[in-house]
């Protein structure tokens, strides 16, 4: 096949929404930073999920890195974060010298183990943060996690990078712990080129993410800096990008919602194939659609990835756990399983990310699925 088909890929409304917002950037010559774009996404997206406040910023790691300071991570703090995840997660906790601990996952969504958290928290009865995921568009048991955050006083963000429009019992995820950071990468769900928000009830806290982020600049007519800030915020340009997109983000989810639904019927008679579960009370947004093989399978992953590419298909392991990482290898890592290996680690070396490109075709994914199919 010459076209590739990609893991996940820009996607821009028929309609030309995004060009509209940038040809009033460029007419109002408010090409950056900030402008009407900026506040206008940050209010359009907050009412979007349910949140009160967004901050609109070059990147979700500098999402979650303002989040982070928010609470007053500092050096010496401890911060719990799923393992299984992607490192833009984690990275910013080491930005304030913070040592992550990880905790393992669990099977019924591949997130957070509210078991292992448990645990943690014995071992470490005083972290100053808790950082959930919901990987690829799955929510986590958010009920167990919030009543486990409750209990022992501790504030929660959620790392809803690959879950925006992802429901947990009606409530839009990145809106249940104090802080909420999503990403508009280029392969998410809604694409900004680059870019990331973190949202809030709190509008204090808000403000002073926005203020680090445009450098903490103080309100002087010379320069005037009391703190440490960052060149973080989102230009006016990439902002109207997010504002076009977002008026087609249920479409978006609705087309990764058929694409999972299409894999998950063409191998629901592989008995070595278990596509990532849909737990109940949830609606995942499938930013990725991915499956576990069974351990005794004789197919493994690497024939799979492998079958696809001599077909010019993408597609990727799942995330290789962070307790594995060599940049994290003395961090430590909490588990309630037997055996040696973990969940997250089991997931990582039998899990196969498949193309969800929303611009994919439906022949385009049949042959995505022959593929793999002749295998067994």
């Amino acid at each position: 096949m010459e076209k590739r088909i990609l893991l996940a890929s820009p996607h821009m409304s028929k309609e030309g929404y995004e060009q509209k917002y940038i040809k009033e950037a460029f007419d109002t010559n408010w090409i950056a930073p900030l402008g009407e774009n900026v506040n206008k996404f940050e209010e359009e997206l907050a009412k979007y999920v349910g949140a009160k406040h967004g901050a609109a910023l070059s990147a979700g790691t500098a999402a979650m890195h303002l989040a982070l300071k928010a609470i007053g991570v500092k050096q010496g703090d401890i911060v719990f974060c799923s393992s299984l995840t992607f490192s833009a997660t984690v990275n910013p906790v080491t930005y304030e010298n913070a040592t992550p601990v990880f905790i393992d996952s669990e099977e019924e969504t591949w997130n957070m183990d509210p078991r292992a958290l448990e645990k943690a928290f014995e071992k470490y009865p005083n972290p100053k943060a808790v950082i959930v995921v919901h990987l690829y568009g799955v929510p986590a048991k958010m009920d167990e996690i919030m009543e486990i955050c409750k209990k022992h006083n501790v504030p929660l963000i959620e790392d809803a990078a690959e879950s925006l429009g992802a429901t947990y019992k009606g409530k839009q995820t990145g809106t249940f712990g104090k802080y909420g950071i999503y990403s508009f990468n280029g392969n998410k769900i809604i694409t900004t080129s680059g870019g990331g928000m973190v949202v809030s009830d709190d509008e204090e806290r808000i403000q002073k993410i926005r203020f680090w982020a445009t450098q903490a600049r103080e309100k002087a007519r010379h320069y005037e800096h009391k703190e440490i800030g960052y060149n973080y915020r989102m230009s006016n340009i990439c902002a109207g990008i997010g504002r076009g997109q977002l008026k087609i983000i249920d479409e978006r989810i609705k087309q990764k919602t058929d694409i999972y639904n299409r894999y998950r019927e063409a191998f629901k008679d592989i008995t070595e194939i278990k596509m990532q579960p849909i737990p109940e009370g949830t609606i995942p947004t499938h930013w990725l659609s991915a499956f576990v093989l069974d351990e005794n399978s004789k197919v493994k992953p690497k024939d799979i990835m492998d079958a696809l590419d001599e077909e010019n298909i993408e597609s990727r392991p799942v995330w290789k756990p962070m307790n594995l990482q060599p940049v994290f290898q003395n961090c430590d890592f909490i588990k309630v399983c037997d055996g040696d290996k973990s969940i997250g680690q089991k997931l990582f070396e039998n899990g196969v990310c498949l193309p969800s490109d929303t611009k994919m075709s439906e022949e385009e994914q049949r042959t995505v699925i022959d593929t793999i199919k002749k295998l067994f």
